[in-house]
């Protein structure tokens, strides 16, 4: 999961070299925090919330087929 929010937040930001993604696991959820540049945060959260809402839609939807709950943080 954390690759697929790596890889869209990339393909996102001006410096895709300080997208950082990290994973916190847990029994039945997992966390995943990104941390991208000040700059590139408008462009990862979008106009009120869109694209971050569109990428935790596409990675609950690829986290059903593992049955996982999965939480996205956008990190400052």
């Amino acid at each position: 999961m954390g690759e697929l929010v790596k890889i869209i937040a990339k393909s996102l930001v001006d410096n895709p070299e300080m997208v950082q993604v990290s994973e916190v696991e847990g029994s039945q959820s997992v966390i995943i925090e990104l941390r991208v540049s000040p700059e590139d945060m408008g462009k990862v959260i979008g106009k009120q919330g869109r694209i971050a809402k569109a990428i935790r839609t596409v990675v609950k939807a690829a986290a059903t087929k593992e049955n996982k709950r999965v939480v996205v943080e956008i990190m400052q």
